[in-house]
């Protein structure tokens, strides 16, 4: 009987330990807006480590990009950094309103920087799309396609290799932490099975709160780098 009951004192102190609750406080999981964005470190392939909690005080754009579409990267990706990293040379987004941009995707190191590397070469694809070869111009289907990039990709993005800028942190969450705790990781998702991020953008107050969460519903649904500023605006005392 003693036994028994000192098995249940030593339960009892286990369970309401405070180190085991804040272990169950920072458990990442799906967040809502409105609620506090999950705690989580993940290291950058520039170098050092980025956490939440080290960016407490600032807001934060989270940006997961789709990564990999079957055989390939996703150049829509790609493009969609491009464009954010002209904007905010353009408009100062970081400095005007105090944001930290950071992107996350869910492969080892060398993966990552293979996705910085390529820029060069998934821009020429992007390119190749809006303008196709005069042989493919009698195709319906590949003139349509050529109408939509010109329209949803306008700006010719052109880079060097080995030069391709990195202003934004780009974190490498190789085991799917965070990427699976938000729920964002998939092996199947529009129309491709390979591992992936579903495309999702959280913006984080500077208190910690979600203040806008965008979660595409396939690789082309994605907020323009203007609705994102109309955000930031509304955010902004």
């Amino acid at each position: 009987m003693l036994r028994k009951v000192m098995f249940v004192m030593v339960l009892f102190a286990l369970v309401s330990s405070p180190t085991i609750v804040a272990a169950q406080e920072n458990t990442i999981k799906p967040v809502s807006i409105g609620r506090d964005m999950p705690q989580f470190e993940l290291n950058a392939i520039q170098g050092g480590s980025v956490s939440i909690d080290g960016l407490e005080g600032r807001n934060i754009m989270l940006v997961f990009p789709r990564g990999k579409v079957s055989d390939h990267w996703c150049q829509i990706c790609h493009y969609q950094y491009a464009e954010l990293v002209e904007f905010d040379k353009k408009h100062r987004l970081r400095e005007k309103y105090d944001l930290e941009i950071v992107y996350v995707l869910p492969y080892g190191k060398e993966e990552v920087q293979h996705w910085v590397d390529i820029f060069p070469s998934q821009m020429d694809v992007i390119e190749g799309w809006k303008n196709p070869p005069d042989s493919k111009k009698n195709d319906e289907k590949v003139m349509k396609w050529a109408e939509y990039c010109r329209e949803n990709f306008p700006i010719r993005f052109q880079f060097e290799e080995g030069k391709v800028p990195v202003p934004f942190p780009i974190l490498v969450d190789v085991d799917r932490k965070v990427s699976e705790g938000l729920d964002l990781f998939r092996t199947e998702w529009d129309r491709s099975t390979v591992d992936q991020n579903v495309s999702t953008i959280y913006i984080v107050d500077r208190k910690g709160v979600v203040a806008f969460k965008y979660f595409s519903q396939n690789t082309f649904d994605r907020p323009s780098p203007e609705y994102l500023l109309g955000i930031l605006e509304c955010m902004i005392d």
